[in-house]
């Protein structure tokens, strides 16, 4: 069965759920990743020395990145058996509770241990359901739209990620702008955590009025559903689960060093006001909110592999360059450091969705998406501040960070390389992409 032509305004509101969505669950991903970097390694692991509570910190963080594939499985499992839009619903409310409780949380001084043991489960529950949010938000706009499309409609909720990080360090620039240093370490960083819980509201009142998937639909109609989508995955779908986490690292790491280190870089060892990074990281992200959807629609044009590959080797290039601009001490420079970064991300990021779900059929594709995507995490989002910390107290120059980051995108250069190239392929018959599989 051929992929059916859905209408505008039905797919339209599809990719205003997701985008809204995403973002919610992107703003309460990065909030915590920037308190980790700021806040917590006073407030949670205050009697160590500072470069240790760093590391401790940035490990609680790395803790979402490690339930995120758990969050895949599961929810892919049953988005695949139920359905793309309960599954959303779910993952939603529970990555917004998470996110609520930890703005709640009592400080080490309060509480002892218990304080960095709380703080590591409800960050535990933010990547379980960030883990199943983004494959469900993904495919509910790739299998709604036109299939020439695919490539720019699955790029909008990757959009999410610049707009929850917009919207996450603009949040905390103004509270550090509104409140002194004592006032934001005692009470100002619980604020956009808070916040977290209206938002959540929202999001679920907008993605409650969407629809289900054409394509689940209509492979739920066939009869041809996967009673054991797991199971399925991992016996036809091993190489594509490989050359999806390859394709994945790199941009990860990429990206956590643009957006994550960078303020533990500027802060720690520049010893520079933290408003140069937070700020920088906040204009970039809004030039990246036009440049995901480009590179997406690009994908759609010349192909994935092409788009992605160019990405990746010019995002090589420019680290090397960024932190020469960082060193700088230049507010100006640290921006244009930032928003050059985030725009070759962008065009890695942009096809990254498209690519990624399209080797999957949709009998399985939540569950083979989600694990590939998630499953990259581990080594690539959840290490990388870890890592570049570790490098950069280790051989004190930012070039060791670097050439990390050079290594972990050749890695991805070469699983894109091997990959197919799917953009034109036909998703609509429920059938296994066997071309993906050759």
């Amino acid at each position: 069965m051929s992929e059916t032509t859905p209408k505008v305004s039905s797919v339209r509101r599809v990719i205003i759920a997701s985008l809204v969505g995403t973002s919610l669950e992107w703003y309460d991903f990065f909030i915590y990743g920037t308190a980790a970097a700021l806040v917590f390694n006073k407030l949670f692991f205050p009697e160590f020395d500072p470069l240790v509570g760093t590391l401790l910190s940035f490990a609680t963080f790395a803790v979402g990145f490690i339930s995120r594939p758990l969050g895949g499985i599961v929810f892919g499992h049953y988005g695949d058996k139920l359905g793309r839009k309960n599954v959303l619903v779910v993952t939603l409310l529970l990555m917004g509770l998470a996110t609520f409780a930890i703005g709640l949380l009592p400080t080490y001084a309060s509480i002892g241990f218990w304080a960095p043991a709380l703080l590591v489960v409800l960050r535990f529950l933010q990547g379980l359901g960030l883990g199943g949010e983004w494959g469900g938000a993904v495919l509910m706009t790739l299998e709604s739209g036109e299939s020439h499309r695919r490539g720019l409609n699955a790029s909008w909720p990757q959009v999410g990620v610049p707009f929850g990080l917009l919207l996450a360090n603009g949040v905390l620039s103004l509270m550090g702008g509104v409140t002194s240093d004592s006032a934001f370490l005692s009470w100002g960083w619980r604020v956009p955590f808070l916040l977290s819980g209206l938002l959540v509201i929202v999001g679920l009142v907008i993605r409650m009025t969407i629809a289900e998937s054409p394509l689940f639909a209509e492979t739920e109609e066939s009869g041809h559903k996967a009673k054991a989508p797991i199971v399925e995955v991992f016996r036809n779908y091993p190489k594509q689960v490989a050359l999806a986490i390859g394709a994945r690292v790199g941009v990860d790491v990429a990206f956590y060093t643009f957006v994550l280190f960078i303020t533990t870089y500027v802060t720690t060892y520049l010893d520079l006001p933290k408003s140069y990074a937070l700020n920088a990281v906040l204009i970039a992200a809004a030039v990246q909110v036009f440049a995901i959807p480009f590179f997406g629609h690009l994908s759609d044009v010349r192909g994935r592999r092409p788009v992605y590959i160019a990405g990746a080797v010019a995002a090589a290039v420019w680290v090397l360059i960024f932190f020469r601009l960082l060193d700088t001490g230049n507010v100006v420079l640290i921006v244009l450091a930032a928003i050059v970064a985030l725009i070759v991300h962008a065009a890695m990021y942009g096809p990254q969705a498209a690519f990624i779900s399209e080797m999957f059929p949709t009998r399985v594709r939540y569950t083979g998406a989600s694990m590939g995507y998630q499953l990259a995490g581990i080594v690539g989002g959840a290490l990388a501040p870890i890592i570049s910390t570790w490098l950069l107290d280790r051989y004190d120059s930012s070039l060791a960070v670097s050439g990390y980051v050079v290594a972990m995108l050749a890695i991805t250069v070469v699983c894109v390389f091997l990959a197919p190239e799917t953009s034109k392929a036909d998703l609509g018959d429920g059938a296994p992409l066997e071309e993906a599989r050759a």
